[in-house]
């Protein structure tokens, strides 16, 4: 059997703010391209609109920098107030140099500056904004999923990505930081390869592939399609949220 997987950009999104209803406007949107979804679709939705919607806009100049705030930002030479919001978001601080601090993340992910972006975020005046990861994805995938269901009566998965550097590539990648109503991973271990070898590690991270898949058209500037829908994938393989992604500490050998 042939097998395809089709990915589209959803066109009309607006600029949202916070307190927008994510269902609302990507349903308009959809409604009004010549696509519908289908049962088994993925959509994926940039952490970008997400983090609007959900309020997760801060202004720098309400931020008070704590010591440990101000000794780190001398290191790394960065604001001392995007620096507190770091320690904020993060539980842990794996390293840092000139210029970037890698965390973990309040999510468990691994990631410079616990995600904190300043780009295409509205500032008014001298005001300089800067936008947090959501603070629970899955939930916010698991409660989207649920209300397509409900009133588009169709059944679907959701991914939200996000853009991450990875310390032995060069570049940013499309990684999944929420994911429902699909397997984050897919297990292989104990099948067999095309020789008839049985695969031992073989685990393959399908919702950070589709993300990443996505994030082509979502674009990284001034593109404005933070919606794709996946269509085509499919696997018996159990759901998970995005947490299954996140390899044990003690299996770290970066850290």
């Amino acid at each position: 059997m042939e097998q395809t997987l089709t990915l589209y950009a959803v066109k009309g999104i607006p600029l949202v703010k916070p307190g927008d209803d994510l269902f609302e406007i990507i349903n308009k949107a959809i409604s009004k391209s010549s696509e519908k979804l289908q049962n088994g679709d993925i959509i994926v939705i940039a952490q970008k609109i997400v983090s609007k919607v959900e309020n997760r806009i801060i202004s720098l100049n309400d931020v008070e920098p704590s010591r440990e705030a101000l000794k780190i930002a001398l290191e790394t030479d960065k604001d001392p107030r995007q620096i507190e919001l770091v320690l904020r978001e993060s539980r842990e601080i794996i390293r840092h140099r000139p210029g970037v601090i890698i965390v973990e993340q309040n999510l468990g992910i691994i990631m410079a500056n616990a995600g904190i972006d300043h780009s295409n975020i509205e500032n008014e005046g001298d005001e300089e904004q800067v936008l947090l990861l959501p603070e629970d994805p899955d939930e916010t995938c698991r409660k989207l999923q649920t209300q397509i269901r409900e009133t588009l009566n169709v059944s679907i998965g959701v991914i939200i990505n996000d853009s991450v550097g990875r310390a032995w590539r060069v570049g940013t990648t499309g990684l999944a930081i929420g994911v429902a109503g699909l397997p984050a991973v897919v297990d292989l271990r104990g099948e067999k390869d095309i020789f008839g070898r049985e695969l031992l590690v073989s685990e393959q991270a399908v919702a950070d592939e589709l993300a990443s898949a996505a994030s082509l058209l979502q674009g990284q500037a001034s593109e404005k399609l933070p919606v794709v829908i996946v269509r085509g994938f499919n696997s018996d393989a159990p759901h998970q949220n995005a947490s299954a992604l996140i390899r044990d500490k003690e299996m770290d050998m970066f850290r």
